[in-house]
């Protein structure tokens, strides 16, 4: 277990985030009507539903706003398909990118990103240009202030259930998991009391780009303006930035 996270790029988005909290509660919405329209409505027989509800009250959406999406995806939708598409890319600084989105017209889509990443310095690739440089993880994030286990009852929990790292810092407990331990992974600490600010499946860079100054914002807006579109349902990056600097781009 170390002091320093590892995840404070991830936190900054998360800061975000909250910041968009209306925009962000409509793509969990789409997630969770696609997940449920693409497999059973009950979450107990369909994985990426489970993934989806819980990724949603990880971010506090209120229960009625899952349960309406998953109705809706009951009752046959709105007559618009959407598909899951990654669009991969580099931004500045020869940074490498990929782009989540659920979409209903991939044409429009497609131009979108392209455009997005023209214009703030970066260009789109090809499928897998830059998807070898990351790897698919669980996360969750538990707040060290609401709960009553310290450090080790989290660690020994974990990684019991399967879990593949505990990480501690100042105010949080960080754990990383394999997409498939994941679930085991939640319930176990839930059981133990456990409340998550972050419980999602992740992608996470194998080596990241350090940057600073005018080259790391440069890199911020970028994914902010990805993240903006409609279409858009997560952004990685494989950037590295000091936590000072990090507290300058959340404000």
């Amino acid at each position: 277990m170390a002091g320093h996270s590892k995840w404070k790029n991830i936190q900054h988005r998360k800061g975000r985030q909250d910041a968009l909290r209306g925009k962000m509660f409509a793509k969990l919405a789409r997630e969770i009507y696609v997940a449920a329209r693409m497999g059973d409505k009950d979450p107990a027989n369909n994985h990426q539903l489970r993934l989806a509800i819980a990724k949603a009250r990880a971010q506090n959406m209120p229960n009625d706003n899952i349960e309406r999406a998953i109705k809706k995806a009951a009752g046959g939708g709105d007559g618009r398909d959407y598909e899951a598409i990654t669009y991969e890319g580099y931004g500045p600084s020869g940074t490498a990118i990929m782009v989540e989105t659920l979409t209903d017209n991939r044409n429009r889509t497609a131009a979108d990103i392209r455009h997005i990443f023209s214009k703030r310095g970066g260009n789109m690739g090809e499928s897998g240009c830059v998807s070898w440089m990351f790897e698919r993880k669980g996360y969750l994030v538990i707040d060290r202030e609401a709960v009553s286990m310290d450090e080790e009852e989290c660690m020994l929990i974990a990684l019991e259930y399967g879990a593949d790292d505990v990480e501690a810092t100042d105010k949080t407990f960080e754990i990383t998991t394999s997409p498939d331990a994941f679930e085991d992974v939640k319930k176990g600490l839930e059981e133990a009391g456990a409340v998550f600010t972050t419980a999602e499946v992740t992608f996470v860079p194998s080596n990241k780009v350090h940057l600073a100054g005018d080259a790391a914002k440069a890199v911020f807006q970028l994914i902010d303006a990805l993240e903006e579109h409609d279409d858009v349902q997560n952004v990685y990056a494989n950037i590295d930035v000091d936590e000072e600097e990090l507290a300058g781009f959340a404000e």
